[in-house]
């Protein structure tokens, strides 16, 4: 049997945010076995831990959609790093940590202050344009919207990639955002042509800099509450832009609203002609411990 825990992450309120499974012990299982256990909780993301291949770091860590690996997420990172960092320990603290991720190397910083506890990585990848096409008319129908609804300002719909890659489209206010959704068959055309499978939505917000929504069907999230991967990579959907000045600026992003799971992510970057380092912060609470079965191999 292995442990696992699960919290909600991205936000200091139970049963909001988004969801995370964290298993413990992880050394020894295959990939299968691996993503087995990722569709038994079919959750947006699993994350397991494994003994570090240097030991000067804290984990090795794999992370999983119910269909996939992937390289690098954000959600799975602040949950597993405030898991493992608050076991043990009473009362405020601060610890450094490193995650040896399939895309390298994340230094994580956690913190708890009365009882409030966050964590802050860097993402170990700068983003960089992404090859395929998205043509507005396209993602239009893919999300049932008009043309007319794509943009504001000087956004434009955009593809990145540091890690995951994601469709990036700026849609003109709330409502709009409120009211996209994917729509079949446009919308596999539109990953297809992308060379992506997840679309990241958003709009100014009235409590935040930007209110998101981020669809993944064909990853097998319809819908994810809180996406840091997307959330980081959306640094270079700010430069271009031209919203990024000299220096460090810090953006508050909402997601998860519509699905009624709100979540907060704190975005920081920094830069100089182009960004130069990109931080994600925000918090989690614990909600399950157990233990689950190894799952035979096949």
């Amino acid at each position: 049997m292995l442990s696992f825990a699960t919290l909600d992450v991205f936000t200091d309120q139970p049963f909001s945010g988004n969801p995370l499974a964290v298993v413990l012990g992880a050394d020894g299982l295959s990939d299968a076995q691996m993503l087995a256990i990722a569709r038994e909780f079919n959750l947006s993301e699993t994350i397991f831990v494994q003994p570090p291949a240097n030991p000067a770091h804290t984990a090795r860590v794999r992370i999983f959609f119910p269909t996939a690996e992937i390289p690098f997420a954000g959600h799975p990172t602040i949950g597993c790093a405030i898991h493992l960092a608050s076991a043990g320990r009473a009362g405020d603290f601060t610890a450094d940590l490193v995650l040896e991720e399939e895309a390298g190397l994340v230094p994580v910083r956690v913190e708890r202050h009365g009882g409030r506890v966050s964590a802050e990585f860097t993402a170990p990848i700068l983003p960089f344009a992404a090859p395929g096409e998205a043509p507005a008319s396209l993602v239009a129908q893919a999300l049932g919207l008009g043309e007319a609804d794509l943009g504001f300002g000087a956004h434009r719909i955009g593809l990145w990639q540091g890690g995951p890659a994601f469709l990036y489209v700026p849609v003109a206010s709330l409502d709009l955002l409120a009211r996209a959704r994917p729509i079949e068959p446009h919308w596999s055309g539109l990953m297809q042509r992308a060379g992506v499978d997840s679309a990241y939505l958003y709009t100014p917000g009235a409590d935040c800099d930007f209110r998101a929504r981020m669809f993944s069907p064909t990853a097998g999230i319809p819908e994810d509450p809180a996406t840091g991967s997307a959330s980081a990579i959306f640094a270079a959907q700010l430069h271009a832009a031209d919203a990024l000045r000299p220096g460090t600026q810090v953006f508050r992003l909402r997601q998860g609203v519509e699905m009624g799971r709100p979540s907060d992510i704190t975005l920081g970057i920094d830069s100089a002609a182009a960004p130069t380092a990109i931080r994600i912060r925000g918090s989690a609470v614990p909600i399950t411990e157990g233990r689950i079965r190894r799952p035979e191999e096949k």
